[in-house]
């Protein structure tokens, strides 16, 4: 792989920045391998859990004699196992993520912070899958805690940007997408499919920006927390989405449906601002009710301080559980 593909995605500073912080599961998770992380399963390993009574069959070994002396009951004492977490990291490739221009553009931004994050989970030596979806999901990279996997992940990134001209400002080929209706949205479809090939007890990051039906999509959401998955939604937004600075008459052109609009901003702000203020505000309500976690990301702001932010305060979390 050429260097310059990684270096696309992965930014020196913002690893170096975040090379001492962990990302690590809010709840219990299932794993296949003996690692760092809680998970559901009891056994006789790592850390003390609690006890129980005694069956026939149990291993003496591990009968706490201190309790039988003073209550005269048998009990076995209980461990919790450590594991490693499987994490899939789920990309909205759709045209509307294709808004904004360089590294602000909100698909660039937010592939960057899917390959962070992927680099970050690997090298604890946890598993890291990618699956990126717009009608439906186009492809899906198995999990690995395999150091090349995110060469894998970075490469397979390029390849279908170069094939859609991801990171080019080519609005006759974002015309053509709006008139043909492609690359819409259906993320709820996806969600749903992505959870019928998952396990259970896994962590599920979702890039979009979630301009969808969130009534469906919270439907999808229900399926993940019924299999235990823990749930992360990163809205990845455009700082121009977020405050509208337009000033001057300008042709608002739909991404995915081809409609446009010759309007004098000054009509229209407040009207949007609200708009999205209700948007925003019901996907919060939506995460709070299924116990996901919501992260707002304006693309504005430099790569780095989010990722500090977002870690510092998972762990902040992780301490006051």
């Amino acid at each position: 792989m050429a260097t310059g593909v990684l270096s696309r995605y992965l930014d020196p500073d913002v690893l170096s920045a975040v090379a001492d912080r962990h990302f690590e599961p809010r709840g219990l998770v299932i794993g296949s391998l003996a690692g760092a992380h809680k998970s559901p399963l009891s056994g006789f390993a790592v850390e003390f859990a609690g006890h129980r009574e005694y069956a026939p069959g149990d291993d003496p070994k591990h009968i706490d004699w201190r309790v039988y002396f003073n209550r005269d009951k048998l009990v076995v004492k209980q461990y919790e196992l450590e594991t490693n977490f499987v994490c899939h990291l789920l990309l909205d490739i759709s045209a509307s993520m294709r808004y904004g221009e360089g590294r602000q553009q909100k698909l660039l931004y937010a592939a960057q912070m899917a390959t962070t994050l992927g680099y970050s989970i690997v090298r604890q030596s946890d598993k890291v899958s990618l699956a990126t979806f717009d009608t439906h999901v186009r492809d899906r990279i198995a999990p690995s805690n395999s150091m090349d996997q995110i060469a894998r992940i970075a490469q397979y990134l390029e390849d279908i940007a170069t094939a859609r001209h991801w990171w080019t400002a080519d609005s006759r080929h974002l015309d053509e997408v709006g008139k043909s209706r492609a690359e819409r949205t259906e993320l709820a479809a996806c969600l749903t499919e992505l959870a019928q090939r998952m396990g259970r007890r896994e962590i599920v990051v979702v890039f979009s920006d979630f301009f969808a039906d969130l009534g469906q999509i919270e439907s999808a959401i229900q399926r993940l927390r019924y299999n235990k998955h823990e749930v992360v939604l990163i809205q990845v937004l455009h700082h121009d989405e977020l405050n509208f600075p337009f000033d001057q008459m300008t042709k608002f052109v739909g991404l995915e449906i081809f409609e446009e609009e010759l309007a004098q901003p000054d009509d229209l702000r407040r009207a949007y601002l609200q708009a999205l203020n209700r948007f925003t505000t019901q996907l919060e309500e939506l995460a709070q009710r299924n116990v996901c976690e919501r992260v707002l990301v304006d693309t504005s702001r430099p790569l780095v301080d989010v990722f500090a932010d977002y870690l510092n305060r998972r762990s902040r979390l992780r301490r006051m559980r």
